[in-house]
């Protein structure tokens, strides 16, 4: 099993669990491929007697890649998204972060999840992802998102207007500091954040949420992702933001945006332990009465 190791940053705290992960993979003789710049910094750690094999990006990956293993947070498996891409190489994220939704392995359970992705014990989890069509290019050959695609204003206090599109048929003009258009998996990142609901992972669906929107009258819509989202904006700048989970552009108003459903998926590595509803439980305490 050949297996990428990924992380983008890390703190000195963190240098014990991620040398202890790197000892359980090597005594259960995995083949592993490092990130290079991870590898770099990891070099004056003593982790590598020898240099191990490297890669940059998508591009240099090796194609038999079995698994991505991530050590960071739930953004450093959204930059493991865009290394993936479409080549159906499963992600699985040790949390090393605060929330860890996505990355959903903490600390404790690192040496049972290795053992699981050993005796092959796990599921995957297919995630859908919101693909950005654009007038003019964008986001360097990678116009789709795990969470989530918005629209910002930039560089004013003002509001913008956000002229929305249902396949063509007009929705709504959402007077606000921006709009969210969220997949299932980002129901319960920055679309959550701003009221809207969380949905299930499984769901064929987009959740329309507006940020800080004039109108309170104006609350989050769920609905179904074979849906084209187009939209027109208006405001006292002439430009705007636009992001794909944490990558962002700065766009002028008189490009054309619309988002719909990508056209693959990516896979998610969960131990038989675990499960969306636990995860839920862990995370936002449902269910916890935290009064005591």
């Amino acid at each position: 099993m050949l297996i990428a190791l990924y992380n983008r940053t890390f703190d000195v705290q963190d240098v014990p669990i991620i040398l202890h992960i790197l000892k359980l993979l090597d005594q259960h003789k995995l083949n592993l491929v490092f990130y290079k710049e991870f590898y770099e910094r990891l070099c004056p750690y003593g982790a590598f007697p020898t240099p191990p094999k490297v890669f940059t990006g998508k591009k240099d990956l090796p194609p038999h890649t079995d698994m991505f293993f991530t050590m960071g947070g739930d953004g450093t498996m959204l930059d493991a998204v865009c290394f993936v891409g479409n080549s159906n190489i499963p992600l699985i994220g040790v949390n090393l972060g605060r929330l860890g939704f996505l990355a959903a392995i903490p600390e404790e359970e690192v040496e049972g999840a290795i053992l699981s992705l050993v005796r092959g014990s796990y599921t995957l989890e297919k995630r859908s992802l919101v693909h950005l069509d654009s007038s003019v290019p964008l986001f360097d050959g990678a116009p789709f998102a795990l969470n989530e695609f918005t629209i910002h204003r930039q560089d004013t206090s003002s509001m913008i207007k956000i002229h929305t599109y249902l396949n063509g048929e007009f929705l709504n003009t959402y007077w606000a500091d921006g709009l969210i258009v969220s997949t299932p998996t980002g129901s319960t990142g920055y679309s959550l954040s701003c009221g809207g609901p969380v949905v299930f992972p499984q769901t064929s669906s987009f959740v329309i949420t507006p940020v800080a929107p004039h109108n309170l009258n104006t609350r989050p819509i769920v609905v179904p992702d074979n849906n084209v989202i187009s939209f027109e904006i208006e405001g006292r700048s002439e430009s705007f933001l636009c992001t794909l989970d944490a990558r962002t552009e700065i766009i002028k108003n008189n490009v054309q945006l619309a988002v719909k459903r990508e056209s693959f998926q990516v896979s998610l590595v969960r131990p038989d332990e675990h499960n969306f509803l636990k995860t839920l439980r862990q995370k936002l305490y449902w269910g916890i009465d935290k009064r005591n």
